[in-house]
């Protein structure tokens, strides 16, 4: 008696992805599309590579939006799905947000403190929302609250550097300019960064999840 045959794992796990878990690698993918258009805008300036960069970032939110709805609607939450979710927002509002700050400009030494800042500050706030959802949401399907501010509103920030770029202030011509403290060149605008990842991971901040 021969034994039969094993389906392949990876045709399995995509046979154990839902409607919603597509979506979530819509949003991921959004992301990616992001960081790559911000590196070939630094490889070949184009004004047009970074405004798609940032037009991935509204993108990437409806399918952040649409996954959530799905779910509900079709009754499908799952570990993975919720671990799918966070990766994605990672890399659309996280990586991809900082990657495009660094594409225009923000290329001082404390600059680059700040994109770091911001994307820690993002990955330790979706990590502590996957611990604390079970307990937030209190039975519930969705959680009643957030605490500290989610990683999409990153794409406020996305926005304010495409409304610069299409103003030309980019480079050398960013707005505020920059500052010189100690060994490293500071752009105000980093402080954007700074600030939206310092209200991420704030526990006294509680939004309403809608």
């Amino acid at each position: 008696m021969t034994d039969s045959p094993q389906r392949p794992r990876h045709f399995s796990m995509i046979r154990g992805f839902h409607l919603a878990d597509f979506l979530t690698l819509g949003n991921a993918a959004c992301g990616a599309g992001a960081v790559f258009l911000a590196m070939l805008y630094m490889a070949r300036p184009s004004l047009a590579h970074l405004l798609w960069a940032a037009a991935m970032a509204p993108a990437a939110l409806a399918f952040d939006v649409l996954d959530g709805r799905v779910a509900r609607w079709r009754q499908q939450h799952s570990a993975l799905g919720r671990e799918l979710d966070s990766l994605a927002d990672v890399i659309s509002f996280g990586v991809a947000p900082a990657a495009l700050g660094f594409a225009v400009g923000l290329q001082g030494g404390w600059d680059v403190v700040a994109l770091v800042y911001f994307v820690c500050c993002g990955v330790s706030r979706l990590a502590r929302y996957n611990v604390t959802a079970e307990s937030l949401s209190a039975g519930a399907d969705k959680v009643a609250y957030f605490e500290g501010t989610p990683i999409p509103t990153s794409v406020l920030i996305t926005a304010v550097l495409a409304f610069a770029a299409w103003q030309g202030h980019v480079g050398e011509q960013l707005y505020g300019g920059w500052w010189q403290l100690g060994p490293w060149q500071l752009h105000p605008l980093a402080l954007l960064y700074a600030l939206s990842g310092t209200a991420m991971i704030s526990k006294t901040l509680h939004i309403p999840k809608l």
